[in-house]
């Protein structure tokens, strides 16, 4: 996909790497709205504000209405509340689905004809290493990033017949506010991981893995599970 002059609309666009993928393709010539569910919080030179809420379907409607020339949707709207499967509260773990799996799913469902409208384009999931790698600490997130990875396989089979291009993005811990735990020497540069995100969308990768240990878990998917 050309994302010169590209019409994007990417949701948790206020920060992080959202912030860094709004930027880079204002930088190449797109057009960018640069969605949040606080649009006053974006403070991006160059992009437009959008309130977007992934997990409000009044709000995704009116988004999809008011970019009616929209030709490349980025998901990267996300949350982790740290939640544990079997001890922590419930209601945690529906938080993590709502945003993580139903979120961009009912984002992709209302975007996916305007694209196609308007001569097809792309779609980017951020996804996360813990796609694939599932500790128990963080169950719950892994648990919606599992979920998320099998819908994007799904969707992208659905929207190719339609001209729209789907691409995963896997990527571990980044210098961002989710991760401002983990020791620094253990996190990517937002600013690289969009570079190659954005790379991957312009030749229509299906597959982006952004980091080491991403690429290191892919390729040990097909071991054998190890006794805890």
């Amino acid at each position: 996909m050309e994302l010169k002059n590209a019409v994007a609309v990417i949701t948790g666009a206020n920060r992080g790497l959202g912030r860094h993928l709004a930027a880079q393709l204002v930088e190449r010539g797109a057009t960018v709205y640069a969605a949040a569910r606080r649009p006053e919080t974006v403070d991006l030179p160059g992009v437009r504000p959008l309130r977007l809420d992934v997990t409000d379907a009044e709000s995704v409607s009116a988004a999809a209405s008011t970019v009616s020339d929209a030709t490349l949707l980025v998901n990267n709207a996300g949350l982790s509340t740290g939640a544990r499967l079997l001890t922590d509260d419930l209601d945690a773990v529906r938080r993590d689905m709502e945003t993580n799996f139903y979120g961009p799913l009912a984002v992709t469902r209302a975007f996916a004809p305007v694209i196609e409208r308007n001569g097809g384009g792309a779609v980017l999931n951020v996804l996360s290493v813990l796609s694939w790698l599932h500790p128990a600490g963080l169950g719950s997130y892994a648990a919606s990033k599992a979920a998320a990875w099998a819908q994007t396989d799904a969707v992208r089979e659905e929207l190719a017949p339609r001209g729209i291009t789907v691409s995963a993005l896997h990527v571990g811990y980044m210098a961002t506010d989710m991760a401002a735990h983990i020791p620094a020497d253990q996190k990517s540069d937002p600013a690289d991981v969009a570079a190659q995100a954005l790379r991957g969308i312009e030749a229509g990768a299906p597959e982006i893995l952004a980091d080491d240990l991403s690429r290191q878990v892919k390729q040990r998917l097909s071991a054998a599970l190890q006794a805890a």
